[in-house]
């Protein structure tokens, strides 16, 4: 019998367990929240109860139909959550489950492991009030309170705007929205986002309520620091070469999202930059087989970003994919148009809303790029100026990227400022190596039970 195992109960994953157990394939389910939905359907803690459409507005019954689709396949799964995979050896998952190191083997697996925030230091993020705009969104939906009493959201990208309308309508209070786009960017590339006319009416639903409630909208900003000793007291911007200064308690900060990519390289994933995206991306065929290791599938936004909505479809496909792979021919029509809108949209929404690589060259010297190892931009650029030219060396030479995290935060700031130093294109300077465990994990977990 085919062993197949997904990794991650997102909107991806649970499509994809959906559509193989309407084959007849109970598929094992590793998911590391204690309930499903992933980041963007992220389920309030047990026993904490709140409407979904208080939690998720528009997309309220899109969270529902997952959950649904969820509780009518549960008893034909194998579910396991609270399960975090830090480790791929050959056919073998290797996690932490209630404390104790396992292994999983698979014969087919599919993994749908998300995405996280990308980050641009400045200084002064490091301070306690500073947050990712995904955090922020966790404080709020998971746990039910907010990052701060008056927070300023930072960054590129619509889940700026997104979070910053959730919080300004459950009442708190926003200080500003900053963003290194222009305006003038958003109107050029309306008609690659019309591609997807629903969701470009939402995000201007999302701008106009802010502009109604007050909000300070700041555009084509330059952030230069967040101030603060010992919390934060305030953000300084650059727009149109005045320096203004943001009173606040909390700064939200992110450039758009990465790809959850590191178990993919573990398992035998090619890579490829993509330019769009500005980042290293697995690569995988239109039905998400991915290049370089047969019965390996990606799905959704840890294949590359492209939204909730999107990350349904290639669950499915996906799956689809897999079944064809072990003799199964779906009976379900083909996703695959659909998701070539959702691609059109992407590349609109990202050239609209750019990842500020220039922001790289002018990071000040003592600017802290890995929060781990206290790595500063300076350290990095003098590994530059020392003839090291590849990321990976510099991190042999700095320690960027070998702490808790391992360089799922600072990787890509990284390698942009070590670009902008030698003045080469930043996928000439390689990417991070994945290394296990890809997750912090208790030592103990590595060698053997966890205690």
């Amino acid at each position: 019998m085919t062993r197949v195992v997904i990794v991650g109960g997102g909107p991806a994953g649970i499509r994809a367990a959906e559509r193989l157990v309407r084959h007849d394939v109970a598929p094992i389910l590793l998911d590391e929240p204690p309930r499903i939905g992933g980041r963007i359907y992220q389920q309030p803690v047990p026993g904490f109860r709140r409407k979904a459409e208080t939690l998720f507005g528009f997309e309220a019954k899109k969270a529902e139909a997952l959950y649904a689709a969820f509780a009518s396949i549960e008893a034909q799964i194998d579910h396991r959550p609270g399960s975090t995979v830090f480790d791929i050896s050959d056919d073998r998952l290797v996690l932490l489950r209630d404390g104790k190191r396992e292994e999983v083997g698979f014969d087919h697996l599919i993994l749908a492991t998300g995405a996280m925030d990308r980050i641009m230091p400045l200084p002064g993020w490091t301070l306690p009030g500073v947050t990712t705009l995904g955090g922020a969104q966790i404080a709020l939906k998971h746990q039910g309170c907010a990052i701060g009493h008056r927070v300023a959201f930072l960054g590129a990208g619509p889940l700026l705007f997104l979070a910053a309308y959730q919080y300004a309508k459950a009442g708190a209070a926003v200080a500003a929205v900053v963003t290194t786009a222009s305006w003038r960017g958003l109107g050029t590339n309306l008609i690659g986002m019309a591609a997807q006319v629903g969701t470009t009416a939402k995000g201007a639903y999302y701008l106009g309520k802010l502009k109604s409630w007050r909000v300070p909208l700041l555009a084509a900003a330059t952030p230069a620091r967040i101030l603060g000793s010992d919390s934060v007291a305030g953000l300084e911007v650059l727009v149109d070469g005045r320096l203004q200064t943001i009173h606040c308690d909390a700064v939200a900060l992110g450039y758009g999202l990465k790809s959850e990519s590191q178990l993919a390289e573990l398992a035998g994933a090619h890579f490829a930059f993509d330019r769009v995206q500005n980042q290293w991306l697995p690569q995988t065929d239109d039905h998400g087989r991915a290049v370089g290791r047969d019965g390996l599938y990606l799905a959704g936004d840890g294949a590359g970003i492209q939204g909730a909505d999107a990350a349904e479809l290639r669950g499915r496909i996906a799956a689809g994919a897999l079944l064809r792979d072990i003799g199964i021919t779906p009976k379900d029509p083909d996703d695959l148009p659909a998701l070539k809108r959702w691609h059109r949209f992407r590349v609109a929404l990202e050239q609209a809303m750019p990842f500020p690589s220039h922001l790289a060259r002018d990071l000040p010297d003592a600017t802290i790029l890995c929060r781990c190892e206290n790595v500063t931009a300076g350290e990095l650029r003098a590994a530059a100026d020392q003839g090291l030219r590849e990321i990976n060396r510099v991190k042999a030479a700095t320690r960027l990227g070998m702490g808790r995290c391992q360089g799922r935060v600072c990787g890509i700031a990284g390698a942009e400022v070590l670009a902008a130093r030698l003045g080469v294109s930043v996928d000439s300077v390689g990417r991070l190596r994945a290394q296990p465990p890809v997750k912090p994990v208790p030592i103990e977990a590595l060698a053997g039970d966890a205690t």
